[in-house]
């Protein structure tokens, strides 16, 4: 039995639900064995504690034995995952088909081969109604070993559709392991980079992407390929910073489902990832109407009574919901109904932060930091700033931990912290130049606040300002430094300086022309 930690059966036990619970209890209660019995005391004495302590664990059970409690735990939790496997198989349409697997293979071992074929049979259909073209593979291996077994009338015609369907499913999961590999690998890269930034990037990624594409005629694509498809087709483009082209495949994606609804239930996680990807792109384009329906969609997810949403679902929507609630706001260029957002959900943030992966939360910690930002509260938007700076040993969005430094900078100007903004200026030209990411729009920036102090009067300052807005607004038409405004608003920023505004007057204005022309 594999090596199991302390903090592996503590966090499943954790994960359980009511419902889960309930199932072990009964689960458990039909194993009679003395070893059975000390993994439910195991169980029982975890399931109490909020902090795991194995000391006191072993004090209060004395019928645990020290030196056989590492076999113990591992027996407790591979017994907890096959109750969670029984209690959830009539959810889960995989576990279902394993099961149909197992019973075929059994019937097959048995040389029960008539029976074997109708359990294949039954396997085949739900693969095919599930669209599990991996699985449905699976199964056509199992059926060529069968078919010799059973010779009976029209075998030719079932042996001459097996090899038909055979080709047809491996050239769809062909089809899909490249579109989702290309996915994942425009992903990874961004999770990592951020958008492309210079001429030589998107030269790379262009070449990548369209010679990793196979030739293939969509309209005969399966519902799996071209949602895949479609996937890496806006990852491209949100990753290009092509957000038109990204709108029509994201549109394109989320019609898949609409036109088949019954696969929202089979593939709910790439159900949200479409509709996470079109509010994306409908924010980036200020397309405020149909951001409104597509979030309501979004949201009618969780009051959706057919779909079973696990623990991995209502994480990816909160995550969604709460993202694009934010987003919502700084659409609008309302920073202070934002922030009491964050405020409102403080508890469920707590609660769903330490589970999401850690690209998710430093976009999410950004976000927060910027309607902060934006509500003029710089106090609050450093506190969240910090908890990006303090994760810079992560290797991920370099975009995010370097304009994080930007924030911070203005977030201290604004506080009259004049030393730290000296000491962060020096520190964000290392960070900078070490990491070989010193653009314009930071250069430009780090030396307007550098000097900024030497100003002697409000004239001297509005003018410093105003040129600033100049040099910005140039940078803006950069297809390359265009960029750097989708993080912050430098604009917006200097003109709330020069007009003597708060930004979200200045944003907020901005807003209503952006979306009355969309």
């Amino acid at each position: 039995m594999s090596k199991v930690k302390s903090e592996q059966v503590f966090n499943l036990i954790k994960s359980l639900s009511k419902g889960e619970k309930r199932f072990f209890t009964l689960y458990a209660a039909r194993l009679s064995n003395s070893q059975d019995k000390k993994f439910i005391i195991l169980y029982k004495a975890i399931e109490k504690q909020k902090v795991y302590d194995e000391e006191v664990i072993l004090k209060q059970n004395k019928t645990l034995n020290p030196k056989q409690f590492s076999n113990l735990k591992a027996h407790l939790y591979f017994q907890l995952l096959r109750s969670i496997r029984l209690c959830n198989s009539s959810n889960l349409e995989n576990i279902k088909i394993t099961e149909l697997l197992d019973y075929a293979r059994i019937l097959y071992n048995k040389c029960l081969y008539k029976e074997c074929i109708k359990m294949i049979d039954k396997a085949k259909s739900l693969a095919i109604e599930n669209d599990r073209s991996v699985m449905l593979l699976e199964i056509l291996e199992i059926e060529k070993l069968v078919i010799p077994k059973t010779i009976e009338s029209g075998n030719e015609k079932r042996v001459n559709k097996v090899i038909v369907t055979t080709n047809q499913v491996a050239q769809s999961v062909k089809n899909i392991n490249i579109f989702s590999n290309l996915s994942l690998k425009l992903d990874s890269y961004y999770r990592q980079k951020g958008f492309v930034k210079s001429e030589e990037d998107l030269e790379n990624v262009s070449v990548f992407f369209i010679e990793s594409l196979p030739i293939y005629d969509e309209t005969k694509l399966s519902f799996q390929e071209k949602m895949y498809l479609y996937s890496s087709f806006v990852g491209f483009y949100f990753f290009i910073q092509d957000f038109s082209n990204g709108h029509e495949y994201a549109v394109k994606w989320v019609n898949l489902f609409e036109q088949q609804p019954e696969m929202k239930r089979h593939k709910l996680e790439m159900y949200i990832k479409a509709l996470n990807r079109l509010l994306t792109v409908q924010n980036k384009l200020f397309k405020f109407k149909e951001f409104t329906e597509t979030q309501k969609q979004l949201v009618s997810i969780k009051r959706d009574k057919s779909l079973y949403l696990t623990e991995n679902i209502n994480l990816n929507l909160f995550k969604a919901i709460y993202m694009h609630e934010m987003n919502r706001h700084f659409m609008l260029g309302e920073f202070n109904s934002g922030t009491r957002i964050v405020r409102a959900l403080e508890d469920e943030l707590t609660n769903f932060i330490p589970k999401l992966d850690k690209h998710s939360i430093l976009l999410m910690y950004y976000k927060i930091a910027c309607l902060f930002l934006g509500s003029g509260n710089y106090k609050k938007a450093v506190f969240w700033l910090n908890k990006i700076h303090n994760e810079r040993e992560i290797e991920l969005r370099e975009d995010i931990h370097a304009f994080t430094r930007i924030l911070l900078l203005v977030a201290h100007f604004e506080l009259g912290n004049d030393q730290l903004v000296d000491v962060n200026i020096r520190s964000s030209y290392r960070y900078f130049s070490k990491k070989g990411i010193l653009s314009h729009y930071q250069l430009s920036i780090l030396n307007f606040l550098k000097h900024l102090f030497l100003s002697n009067s409000e004239r001297d300052l509005r003018k410093q300002f105003y040129s600033l807005k100049l040099e910005m607004q140039v940078l803006e038409t950069n297809k390359f430094e265009k960029r750097a405004f989708l993080y912050f608003d430098i604009i917006s920023w200097l003109e709330s300086k020069i007009e003597n505004k708060t930004i979200q007057e200045v944003i907020k204005e901005k807003a209503k022309i952006k979306i009355a022309e969309n």
